[in-house]
């Protein structure tokens, strides 16, 4: 049987593909990638609802982070021009809320730029997601950054089910990506926030000059912290940002990265996030078909995001519902 028959079919039994197999797959891009595509998609249709997980973002807070992650336009290290604010308000959060729920999002959450969320910005912050677990309709997300055990729990109490904190590519990779914090840190604030109850958004981002060895790499990582969702980002490169020059990646690179990643996580939500909106409809289809089972819609942090109505559409073409 050849070998990506043969991971398939364990798959697809219940078992999985081995750290070696993984990398031996990603070695064999160049002359099996319609196998190995058409392999992910069985996988996917087996495993995953015919239901597309959508959320959205609000950017809560922007600007002035004083992380230096070099694909970050929000690092008070690089020269952007994006806007700089402190905490939304009341009536904003509210209102960007209201719109997503009226539009059937399923999932609505706040992202704060910075280290950490703390001390009268989080008490605030827990306040709005109060009001919105008493309204319902929507479930509720954070990303609020390296969180400890007493402030994750206060967004549990104020009615918070879902934690997202991106490893963001491999542990070999991301310390010539960042040098303030380290994996080990995000790591440790994930299973901080398993073991209060959340369910766990954690993912990366692809293009930022890593190989497709450390995708895989950073899909093996993420098993050990078995996130029910992952963010699969491309890499916008932002003018002032020390990533401004990276060089976009082909539409293989990006369909072979997600068929890896489900071959590797056959059961998780793989969620379209930044960068997307540099790919065709095409492409998105073919992505969507293979792997991509959620996506962020809407507005995202400093990039353009989706229209609600056109991803319905999209998704409703390859199967979905929203």
């Amino acid at each position: 049987m050849e070998i990506t028959e043969e991971i398939k079919t364990r798959i697809l039994s219940g078992g999985e593909i081995s750290g070696h197999e993984a990398y031996m797959l990603a070695g064999m891009l160049d002359r099996n990638r319609n196998t190995i595509h058409r392999a992910a998609s069985e996988i996917t249709k087996q495993f995953c609802k015919p239901v597309f997980d959508s959320c959205s973002i609000l950017n809560a807070r922007s600007g002035k982070c004083p992380e230096n992650c070099k694909w970050c336009a929000q690092s008070a290290h690089h020269h952007t021009s994006i806007d700089s604010y402190p905490l939304i308000g009341h009536d904003e959060c509210m209102k960007v809320a209201d719109l997503n729920r009226l539009q059937g999002v399923k999932r609505f959450s706040l992202v704060t730029s910075g280290r950490a969320l703390r001390g009268a910005d989080l008490e605030k912050a827990c306040g709005y997601y109060a009001e919105l677990h008493r309204k319902g309709g929507i479930s509720l997300c954070a990303s609020m950054g390296l969180l400890d055990r007493d402030e994750l729990k206060k967004l549990w109490d104020a009615g918070v089910r879902r934690y997202h904190c991106n490893l963001e590519t491999a542990p070999t990779y991301f310390g010539k990506m960042c040098t303030t914090h380290t994996t080990e840190d995000k790591i440790r604030t994930i299973l901080t926030a398993k073991e209060i109850g959340f369910e766990v958004c954690s993912g990366g981002i692809i293009g930022m000059g890593e190989t497709m060895e450390q995708r895989v790499e950073l899909a093996l990582e993420l098993r050990r912290v078995a996130p029910h969702s992952i963010p699969v980002n491309i890499l916008c490169p932002i003018k002032g940002t020390p990533l401004e020059n990276a060089t976009p990646l082909s539409d293989d690179e990006v369909l072979d990265t997600i068929a890896l990643f489900r071959f590797i996580h056959p059961r998780t939500t793989l969620r379209f996030a930044g960068g997307r909106a540099s790919l065709s409809r095409e492409t998105q289809l073919r992505a969507i078909r293979i792997g991509m089972n959620g996506g962020v819609v809407g507005d995202l942090l400093t990039t353009l995001g989706s229209n609600v109505r056109q991803d319905k559409e999209l998704v409703a073409e390859a199967g979905y519902g929203f």
